[in-house]
C-alpha cells in the first residue's frame, strides 16, 4: 500500500493536480506522523517489515484510536497490545474487521497476511496463558501460522513428551513460564529448532515477580535457547515470527 500510495503522489504531481510543495507534505506524512502526544513511525514496515505495534497500557482510549488511525491510512493490519476492554468497544465502533483476546488483551485489526511456516507456543501452566496468548496472537498478525500448547509443564512432564512430534515440525518455539521455569531448557534438549523463553510473573514469594525463572533461563544449559524479558509475550512472538519469516525466504 506504502508504494501505491508514493506512485499516486507521483501521478498527481506529473498531472499538476497536486503540487510538489503539498506531495512533500504527503510523503512526509508516510515516514513519520506527529499526533502532538505521539509521533508515530508511519514507514516502519519498510525498514522491518512489519509496521509499528501499538502498545496500548497507560494510554487514554482515544489516543489509541488516533494511533491506530493514523497506522491504518497505510497498512493493512495493525497490532495492539495489553489493550483495555473499554478500548476495544471504542475501535469497534470504527473499525468492522477486530479481533480482540482478552486474556492477554491484543487486539487485531484489518487483515492477517495468509499464515506460512509453523510457530509453536507453549504455556507451562494456565496462569501463564496470558503472556503466551501475547507470543501466539503477535506471530500471528506477524503471518505464522501458530499452534498453542497450554498446560504442558515439567510438573507433569508426560504432557510435554505426548506433543513432541508435533514441535519437533516447528521453525521456532516460545515457551512461557513462570515458577521455576525449567520447561525452556527441557524443550532445547529436544527439538530441533530454536527456543524463546519468556519467563513470567506468575509464582509465590521467592520467584520474586518473575526474577527467579528469569535467572533459570539465562543459565540454562541447553543450547538453542534465548530469552526475553519478564512477563514479555510480545517480544517472544515478534522473535519467533521473524525467525520463521526468514526461513520462509530461504526455501
Amino acid at each position: 500500500m506504502w508504494q501505491k500510495t508514493i506512485k499516486d503522489l507521483l501521478e498527481r504531481v506529473y498531472d499538476k493536480t497536486l503540487t510538489p510543495e503539498d506531495a512533500e507534505e504527503e510523503f512526509k506524512k508516510l515516514i513519520s506522523h506527529d499526533l502532538g502526544f505521539a509521533e508515530i513511525d508511519t514507514s516502519r514496515h519498510i525498514r522491518t517489515g512489519f509496521p509499528e505495534v501499538v502498545y496500548c497500557a497507560s494510554k487514554k482510549d482515544e489516543e489509541v484510536l488516533a494511533i491506530v488511525r493514523t497506522l491504518f491510512h497505510n497498512e493493512t493490519c495493525v497490532l495492539c497490545t495489553r489493550a483495555k476492554k473499554t478500548t476495544f468497544s471504542l475501535l469497534k465502533k470504527e473499525f468492522k474487521k477486530i479481533e480482540f483476546f482478552t486474556e492477554s488483551g491484543s487486539m487485531i485489526i484489518g487483515n492477517v497476511s495468509a499464515a506460512r511456516g509453523t510457530i509453536s507456543v507453549i504455556s507451562a501452566g494456565t496462569s501463564d496463558i496470558p503472556v503466551a496468548q501475547e507470543a501466539a496472537v503477535t506471530a500471528k498478525a506477524m503471518g505464522a501460522e501458530v499452534k498453542t500448547y497450554w498446560d504442558i509443564g515439567i510438573a507433569g512432564i508426560h504432557r510435554l513428551f505426548a506433543k513432541l512430534e508435533k514441535l519437533r515440525e516447528s521453525n521456532a518455539i516460545v515457551a512461557v513460564a513462570g515458577m521455576d521455569g525449567a520447561l525452556p531448557g527441557v524443550i532445547a534438549g529436544l527439538v530441533p529448532c530454536p527456543v524463546i523463553a519468556v519467563p513470567t510473573s506468575v509464582g509465590y514469594g521467592a520467584s520474586f515477580q518473575g526474577l527467579a525463572p528469569l535467572l533459570t533461563m539465562l543459565n540454562s544449559c541447553a543450547p538453542g535457547v534465548s530469552v526475553v524479558n519478564i512477563d514479555n509475550g510480545f517480544g517472544a512472538g515478534y522473535i519467533a515470527a521473524l525467525i520463521n519469516h526468514r526461513i520462509g525466504i530461504k526455501k
